[in-house]
């Protein structure tokens, strides 16, 4: 889908390289700009964000190795970078330095803050932001700390799929007037925005301030239980229709305990009942009395296992591949498979990229 869109990426960490990743899934020629020395070691020796990129080592302080980092953005679409604000100003690598020679660009910055506030100059991580944002609040049951899978709603959902969004919606406008603009994808910001279908329950009774008592956080019918293997279930029959088939199965449907499932008064008492029903009993039991029901309940699976179950794997949506375990591209266009690209050694296109700017007096 963006085939002939050219991308630019300086080497960072976490949703950065996932965006550019996302966007050379979709089609995008993206050239990662990476600096010398080894990988980060939290990574391996193969980075599996650097697939479908072509890897390109500069050292930005060499003068001729900065001129080719510039020739290579002036003709670029877009550009990503996820560094502290002002570190690309600093380098001589900021948005101003391009206004004339590439006016068409979509600078793309990812942060956790923002490029501007009280916090925007700080460290911070996932957890962090999320928390400061107010998406973090309600991911638990009562009593418990709040919990999220670790990088999935801040550095994933809140930063690297807003700054996809931001980039795709610059190269559209480019196209249009002919001009770029700047991207400023804070963590923060779009894990708030993600919020808003959460919040929209607000006009209501659907959501309360206190954990536990809204309709989408932790319910009795809405969370998941640890079974007699110390395995998890997770159960989440919101509807009526899908509570009651859900009550069925567990041969629950005249238990007047039940029958209220909204009566949050009730709920502590439900909540107990469920946990001790299913910790009787492995999840590969629960599992086969749900399975093929619209009951809305399935066994948490590790992505191991996840690759192994019927669905996942009749959609191909895990894949052992040269870095390990990796997802398929997503979302999906039709009569193209989603197969991950090879992933790139660390610099392994260097000589050819720089080659080509020569031979085209670039540098």
């Amino acid at each position: 889908m963006l085939t002939g869109i050219r991308i630019i990426e300086f080497e960072g960490l976490g949703p950065a390289p996932f965006a550019a990743m996302m966007l050379a899934d979709l089609g995008a020629e993206v050239t990662v700009i990476q600096r010398p020395g080894s990988a980060n070691p939290t990574m391996g020796a193969h980075n599996m964000l650097d697939r479908g990129k072509r890897a390109v080592v500069l050292d930005l302080k060499d003068p001729g190795d900065m001129a080719a980092a510039k020739a290579l953005v002036s003709e670029a679409d877009a550009l990503i970078e996820g560094l502290r604000p002002g570190v690309m100003e600093r380098l001589g690598l900021g948005p101003d330095v391009f206004a004339e020679s590439n006016p068409r660009l979509v600078y793309g910055r990812m942060t956790g803050w923002g490029q501007d506030g009280p916090k925007a100059h700080l460290a911070g991580h996932d957890y962090n932001y999320i928390a400061t944002a107010g998406a973090l609040y309600y991911a638990s049951v009562p009593g418990d700390a709040p919990l999220t899978p670790p990088t999935i709603v801040g550095d994933i959902g809140g930063g690297a799929l807003y700054l996809v969004a931001g980039i795709l919606s610059g190269l559209l406008n480019a196209q249009r007037t002919g001009k770029g603009t700047m991207v400023d994808a804070a963590i923060t910001d779009g894990s708030a925005h993600m919020m808003a279908l959460f919040m929209a329950m607000a006009g209501g009774e659907n959501l309360s301030r206190e954990r536990g008592q809204s309709l989408l956080d932790a319910p009795p019918w809405g969370r998941t239980y640890a079974c007699a293997d110390g395995q998890y279930l997770s159960v989440q029959c919101l509807e009526p229709q899908f509570y009651a088939l859900f009550l069925d199965l567990l041969g629950l449907e005249d238990d007047p305990l039940f029958v209220a499932q909204y009566d949050r008064a009730r709920w502590p008492e439900q909540s107990a009942r469920l946990s001790a029903l299913f910790a009787a009993r492995p999840v590969a039991h629960w599992a086969a009395l749900f399975d093929d029901t619209d009951a809305c309940v399935a066994p948490v699976l590790s992505p191991w296992e996840a690759a192994e179950d019927p669905h996942i794997a009749a959609r191909g949506i895990w894949h052992a591949g040269e870095t390990g375990l990796q997802p398929a591209p997503a979302p999906r266009f039709d009569g193209q498979a989603p197969a991950p690209n090879p992933t790139p050694e660390r610099g392994q296109d260097t000589e050819a990229v720089l080659e080509n700017l020569r031979a085209r007096d670039l540098i």
